[in-house]
């Protein structure tokens, strides 16, 4: 795999010309970012079964594969061969981290006699691997779960994407991820694969909240999460940041990828 991409993590001071409000409203956006400050980066990380079917992971912007490591185990622990990729995903557009990065995954996933590869996301990496798929034929391609995914953009990236802080943090793939001019998740159209979207609708950020229409997670609304094409879908009552770490999470996640739909209320997990 590509080698390991680490970098020292500097307090950066900002001072940006902007009104009080937008300035909280900034810092509260920015508040999931700092997670990236614990979590320790390095190149792809695997694990092997022995079983036959592959399942690569793809964290959010600016976060690393840590943020994945409980899904990780989870999955290893159901079965699957797990390849948590790492991936430095402020540094470049979109379609630079498909085909480079998540490239390299899906290439090692075909060395190895799998009969099936899956994708689990969370929130960018899954537009990641929509660009990915519609730009390349997978014939193993097995099933796709999104967690919290901008599937038509965000407004926050409307709201800060001229700010100076928003553009060093965030990258230039931060700046695709809008629901105007640019938007790359618009462009990529209805999916034509089997894909289950995981959608929060708790918020840590109030201030976020202003700027969302509707019920959202902090970072994108519900409705925006959803995509043309969609196999199933499920809301459940948690946050953009965390929604990964959450125990009933992590057995949909299985259970999509095994039945090819979430096991709703009134249905046996």
């Amino acid at each position: 795999m590509h080698k390991p991409y680490s970098k020292s993590v500097r307090p950066i001071l900002i001072f940006i010309r902007i009104r009080p409000f937008r300035s909280v409203v900034t810092i509260l956006f920015l508040l999931p970012i700092t997670l990236f400050l614990f979590e320790y980066q390095s190149s792809a990380h695997t694990t092997d079964s022995e079983y036959s079917e592959c399942v690569i992971l793809l964290h959010g912007l600016a976060r690393s594969f840590r943020s994945l490591e409980k899904l990780e185990k989870h999955l290893f622990d159901q079965g699957f061969k797990v390849i948590n990729l790492d991936y430095p995903s402020t540094k470049s557009p979109i379609p630079n981290l498909a085909d480079i990065f998540l490239d390299e995954a899906v290439i090692e996933c075909g060395q190895t006699p799998y009969r099936k590869i899956h994708f689990v996301t969370h929130s960018m990496g899954g537009i990641v691997v929509r660009y990915y798929l519609k730009h390349h034929n997978l014939p193993r391609l097995g099933r796709v779960v999104m967690l919290s995914p901008p599937n038509r953009g965000t407004e926050l990236v409307d709201f800060f994407k001229e700010g100076l802080l928003f553009k060093k943090t965030q990258g230039p793939a931060g700046l695709q991820l809008g629901t105007g001019d640019g938007s790359l998740p618009l462009e990529l159209g209805p999916v034509d694969f089997e894909l289950g979207v995981i959608a929060g609708d708790k918020s840590f950020y109030p201030l976020n909240s202003i700027l969302i229409p509707g019920p959202d997670d902090g970072i994108v609304s519900v409705q925006r999460t959803k995509v043309e094409g969609m196999t199933d879908f499920l809301l459940l009552p948690y946050s953009h940041p965390f929604i990964m770490q959450k125990e009933a999470v992590l057995e949909q996640v299985v259970h999509f990828l095994r039945e090819g739909k979430f096991s709703h209320p009134g249905e046996s997990p």
